[in-house]
């Protein structure tokens, strides 16, 4: 049994737990996944020690900020697998699909009045963190937020880091601290729970579990659901299955040639694995854990470099730790300010001083193109490489890590204010994208508008902010492939 550390758990609410009652509850709301979970964890150890069965709840409702086919599709495919691997266990699980927006008000309530204690995930952005304190209010019961998000916990420190480097070094001293208290692998293989609990016949009536055609995506399933259906599902299948099978497939192939495959548009040189990380279908722990099998690795080993260094501190590969520092680094970087800045990580106003000033100083510069967000969205700009980078995104859901900078600053450039290029980022990620509505997106948001980097020489429009160019990238990196890919049709 994993005892998850106290860093990783938070009370919501005052309320006490249960132990009369029926089941725990775990409530899944983040992490999408049966293994390599800390919150999972939580909920098993809490079941174990209350001798109680196990419950779990993971709910998809129907007027969530841009939910569409894409976004829907992607989730379900998860609660297939989920549902796979439950079926016939001690575990209940109740995959609910809301038919309109507002009918599953009620259901965690139900379930809660018969839980001796709610776990859920500690997503730090989107809608996430009110929807589970709205909750915490509204429930009799303990409701534990636990984090799960990266191998930092991220109330491990108060601090706001505001490079990368500066992270990297906090990293370097403390994470081996954090390592040897990893989630188990599959918590609920030898859990020797009581069970399955029963749920309510009420409950189980007016909310009933998502039905079998619907998981398995059968033609049609989501055509009376009232979300977006200009936005079709990607040809990327979700779910933690699929996670584990192009993380195998990255690990022995891509990641040899890594660092000089990674920014070639061209070429299949990423993890693409950027989906699966933000729906919570698979781990940074349990990436980090099949490198290390990989590599032969240990966090022993984790004695490198020091004071923010950003090769050498891990002890494997350069491919590896090159891959380490966008999935460890880089990515975490972004939790650490929502969770830290709650109020407004998202905002144009928490961008740095010099980048506020740069950005309004150079507002009024001439700009030789603008377009509105139609036109973008559309893909009809002069520039085909920012063209085909829409087109990728629009088709997929999923736009090559290197020219989504470029696409970036392009909006930047082409917006009538940098206000104006900040929402229109992110109305065309939340829109498209599978890994949009993530705190790693809004690192890149800010990334472009200056967050995490320093002033440049002073340009029109971008001012001190670093600019990028299509002429650049092209003479850097081979893109001709990709401009053929995603021409127009």
């Amino acid at each position: 049994m994993i005892d998850v550390p106290p860093v990783r758990v938070r009370a919501l609410n005052a309320a006490p737990e249960r132990p009369d009652r029926a089941y725990v509850l775990y409530w899944i709301t983040a992490y999408r996944r049966v293994r390599w979970n800390h919150a999972l964890d939580r909920a098993v150890e809490r079941a174990r020690v209350l001798d109680k069965p196990l419950v779990i709840l993971e709910a998809l409702r129907a007027g969530y900020p841009h939910a569409s086919d894409r976004l829907h599709r992607f989730v379900i495919d998860g609660m297939a697998d989920t549902a796979a691997r439950l079926a016939g266990g001690p575990v209940r699980y109740h995959p609910y699909v809301e038919p309109r927006p507002g009918a599953g008000k009620g259901l965690l309530a139900a379930l809660a009045a018969r839980a001796c204690l709610i776990v859920a995930d500690d997503w730090p952005c989107f809608f996430l963190p009110r929807m589970l304190a709205a909750a915490a209010r509204q429930v009799d019961v303990r409701l534990e937020a636990v984090d799960g998000n990266g191998l930092l916990p991220v109330r491990a420190t108060e601090r706001v880091f505001t490079t990368a480097r500066s992270l990297r070094a906090y990293l370097q001293k403390v994470l081996p601290e954090h390592l040897a208290h990893g989630p188990a692998p599959d918590p609920l293989a030898r859990a020797r729970l009581p069970g399955p609990a029963a749920l309510p016949a009420e409950a189980l009536a007016r909310w009933p579990a998502a039905s079998a055609a619907l998981l398995r995506g059968d033609p049609g399933t989501l055509d009376d659901l009232p979300i977006d259906h200009a936005v079709p599902p990607s040809p990327m299948r979700g779910g933690w299955e699929e996670a584990e099978r192009r993380l195998a497939r990255f690990v022995r192939g891509p990641l040899a040639r890594y660092p000089d495959d990674r920014d070639v548009p061209s070429l299949e040189g990423t993890s693409r694995l950027s989906p699966y990380l933000h729906f919570g279908h698979m781990s940074s722990h349990r990436v980090l854990d099949a490198l290390a099998r990989a590599e032969g690795w240990t966090p022993a080993r984790l004695d490198g470099p020091k004071g923010g260094a950003r090769e050498g501190w891990w002890r494997m590969s350069p491919p590896a730790e090159a891959f380490l520092d966008q999935l460890v680094t880089w990515r975490e970087l972004g939790f650490n300010m929502c969770a830290h800045r709650p109020r407004d990580y998202d905002r144009y106003e928490s961008l740095p001083a010099w980048a506020r000033q740069t950005l309004e100083e150079h507002a009024g510069d001439p700009r030789p193109h603008v377009y509105d967000l139609d036109a973008l969205e559309g893909a009809r700009t002069h520039d085909a490489l920012w063209n085909a980078a829409q087109r990728q995104l629009v088709r997929e859901g999923w736009f090559h890590n290197y020219v989504r900078m470029l696409w970036g600053k392009k909006l930047l450039e082409w917006s009538p204010h940098p206000r104006e290029a900040l929402a229109r980022m992110m109305a065309l990620m939340d829109r498209w994208s599978l890994d949009g509505r993530d705190p790693n997106s809004y690192s890149g948001y800010f990334w472009v508008l200056g967050r995490y980097d320093r002033a440049w020489p002073s340009r029109p429009v971008y001012g001190k902010v670093r600019s990028m160019s299509s002429a650049r990238t092209a003479a850097k990196v081979d893109v001709e492939g990709y401009l053929e890919r995603y021409g127009p049709n």
